[in-house]
């Protein structure tokens, strides 16, 4: 589920992909999928077989990995190990904090219309906007009309080799789904003052 080339070579032989990097959940994908991909799972389970699925971010933070979960869990063992999500992980490559003492983060999805984006926005402190693709212009268009663009950072493919982070008002052109939108609009002077600066991984 995104994880299988930072495997140890020793390991690459017994992986397999059961899902495609970038899937976005269970109705996008189709159930038959994730049943499919259980099924596989389950049988190595059945046979004695020790199983490890390794996802990008954490695996119950917007990870298609609880799908696997729900269908897994009621007949084997399952640990669940958490991983560092996106939303913690654009932070840090963005060099500015997220929220801070009593502010109210919210995590919003970017395919939500634009009056459910700008009442949860108006809701809080700060905010972290993800799965953006498609829907990047909207967004941006949005966040502008709020006068907010130069209170966001974009972050994009972070943690790999095409990281990009970058204030929200340099973004031009489309974004890739792996992309995201940090805002704040608290009190916090170490947060609202801090510059975000343009850095992007050599290639």
């Amino acid at each position: 589920m995104g994880g299988a080339p930072n495997l140890d070579p020793g390991y690459s032989a017994h992986s397999r992909s059961v899902l495609s990097p970038g899937a976005t959940g269970e109705h996008a994908l189709g159930a038959a999928i994730y049943d499919e991909a259980a099924a596989r799972i389950g049988d190595r389970l059945a046979a004695g077989q020790d199983v490890a699925v390794f996802c990008e971010g954490d695996p119950f933070f917007y990870g298609s990995f609880m799908y696997l979960f729900e269908r897994l869990s009621g007949r084997f063992p399952v640990e669940i190990v958490p991983g560092v999500s996106s939303v913690m992980a654009a932070t840090a490559a963005s060099h500015r904090p997220l929220a801070a003492r009593n502010d109210i983060l919210t995590v919003i999805p970017g395919p939500l219309d634009d009056d459910a984006l700008r009442q949860r926005i108006e809701a809080s402190d700060a905010f972290a906007i993800m799965k953006l693709g498609r829907h990047f212009g909207r967004v941006k268009a949005l966040l502008g009309a709020m006068n907010l663009t130069d209170a966001c950072a974009y972050c994009e493919r972070v943690t790999l080799p095409e990281e990009r982070i970058m204030p929200l008002a340099d973004v031009t052109g489309d974004a890739p789904y792996f992309s995201m939108i940090l805002g704040y609009r608290g009190a916090e002077p170490g947060i609202r003052d801090a510059v975000i600066q343009r850095r992007e991984t050599a290639q």
